[in-house]
Parts: structure tokens; sequence; C-alpha cells
């Protein structure tokens, strides 16, 4: 499998950013839990699918109706009738990005199913959907819960990466500005991967 380089570090790590904030003894109950924290907090994610006529990736500000299987499964509510539906059932893979105002991030790859259960429809259902779902005045497409162009999306997770941090703001700027003057590598994040097999696990037990 061929790579991208563009020079040739010897023994030094060619990303020292990465080496020096990247988390590596943390338990999965810690790592997963954080993020689950994260995203909570965010609530409004980025979704990226592909589009099969073009191949080109669109994003989708989403937000989070509810997760599950201890976070690692979330659910978005859609209109089952928008372009966003097609593109997942030619493609199911998605990104989920998350980002908040001080720079904290994460990022969530997984795949997707369309869920059309009313039984799944009503116990999450909320009725703000309406503004967004739209009252069609025909008795049947009202907005309500039994709407059927209400689905929702369900994303299993496959794999996640993200980097929180706690530092203040104060601690942060030091950081940063250490590293300029020295050339070391600012210390000022926990970043964190979940593997495949790691989410599967994790899945299992909940």
């Amino acid at each position: 499998m061929s790579t991208f380089s563009n020079t040739d570090t010897g023994n030094k790590p060619a990303d020292p950013y990465k080496a020096a904030n990247k988390e590596n003894d943390i338990s999965l109950s810690e790592k997963i839990e954080a993020l689950d924290k994260f995203v909570t907090s965010c609530k409004f994610g980025m979704m990226t699918t592909r589009d099969a006529s073009s191949g080109r990736l669109i994003s989708r500000c989403m937000a989070v109706a509810a997760k599950e299987n201890g976070g690692v499964d979330q659910l978005f509510f859609t209109n089952t009738e928008s372009k966003k539906t097609d593109e997942l059932e030619s493609d199911p893979h998605v990104n989920i990005s998350f980002l908040d105002s001080s720079g904290q991030w994460a990022s969530v790859s997984g795949t997707t199913s369309i869920e059309t259960d009313r039984s799944i429809i009503k116990k999450y259902y909320q009725p703000s959907l309406k503004a967004w779902i739209g009252d069609l005045g025909d008795g049947t497409h009202d907005g309500s819960e039994n709407d059927p162009r209400i689905g929702v999306i369900r994303v299993k997770m496959t794999t996640a990466t993200y980097s929180i941090s706690d530092k203040t703001f104060i601690g942060f700027a030091a950081e940063v500005a250490k590293g300029t003057v020295t050339g070391q590598p600012a210390s000022v994040n926990k970043l964190r991967e979940i593997s495949e097999s790691e989410i599967q696990t994790w899945r299992a037990a909940h």
C-alpha cells in the first residue's frame, strides 16, 4: 500500500504534535465516556455523506436525538424524503464531526441504517420536529410522531478520534508560547483514538 511522504525525518517523529498529545495508557471506558460527554455537550454535529451521482462529499448539520449501546450508536431524526436518505441508501458510510468554541473536536466514522419503525420514532419524538418537517394539511403529513416522513438515521460507530483538553486558556496559551520559543510541540490536548475492535467490545457489553 502506497503512502504519501514529502521528506525523511530519520528516527525523529515526523508528527511531534501527535506524539506529544496522544494518550495510549487509558481505559476503554474512560475513552468512550469522555467522547460521549463531549458529543452531548456539542449536541450538533456535521454528518458527511457521499452523493452517488457525482461522488462528491456533502456535510449537513444534524442534532443528536439519542444515543444507544453506551454511547457508541447515535440517532438522528431525518425527513425520509430528503436527498440524504438517497445518499445513505447508496452508501451507508458516514463521518460525523463535532467541534466546540474552544477547539475541542471529535470525528466519528460509522455505518447507517434508516429506521421507519413507528415505535422507535415515538420513543424519541420531539414536538419541535414539526417546525422542520412542516404540516402539509392533509391529515397524514402533519409533522406528528405518526408522520411517515419522519425517520431515524441510526449511526453505528466504527471508529472514533477526538481531542479534548483540561487546560485553562492561560495554560493553553503558555504551552503554545513555550513551543513557539523552544520548538518543542505544545502538549495541550488529550488526543485519543478508539479502534473498531474496542467499539465492538464496548457494544457487546452494553
